[in-house]
């Protein structure tokens, strides 16, 4: 059988070994100098942002029972796979749920600010239209 451990209870020391300890006169791999990234690289580099054609931002209540919606349309050259990406982002984002329907996303709730700065950071230009 196993002896479990115990700590004092008459105020004395507890006797505690850091985990980090082994650590602490370990050798540390020499920093890496940083260089700043080039045109040419940023050009080639899967980070960068693409620039794609303006979206529209609609807020809605017709036909909705009187509950909001955030509708975004007018994408151009972009797949049914993206859109479903792209709105499950929004929706993790903002917290709320949404679906893809006839090629426009459609988020519950006015998100038009949250909505215009992911579209921005996704390389789209956002632009509200309608109410």
């Amino acid at each position: 059988m196993k002896e479990k451990k115990r700590l004092p209870t008459d105020g004395g020391p507890i006797k505690w070994t850091s985990p980090f300890a082994a650590l602490k006169d370990a050798p540390f791999p020499p920093a890496t100098p940083t260089h700043p990234i080039t045109d040419s690289h940023a050009a080639t580099s899967p980070s960068s942002k693409k620039h794609r054609s303006r979206v529209d931002i609609i807020r809605q209540t017709a036909h909705r029972g009187g509950k909001t919606v955030t509708v975004i349309t007018g994408f151009v050259g972009i797949s049914q796979a993206e859109k479903e990406a792209l709105a499950k982002q929004i929706q993790k984002t903002c917290g709320v749920g949404g679906t893809v329907k006839e090629g426009r996303i459609e988020i519950q709730g006015d998100q038009r600010e949250s909505i215009a700065h992911i579209l921005m950071d996704a390389g789209f230009r956002p632009v509200f239209a309608g109410g």
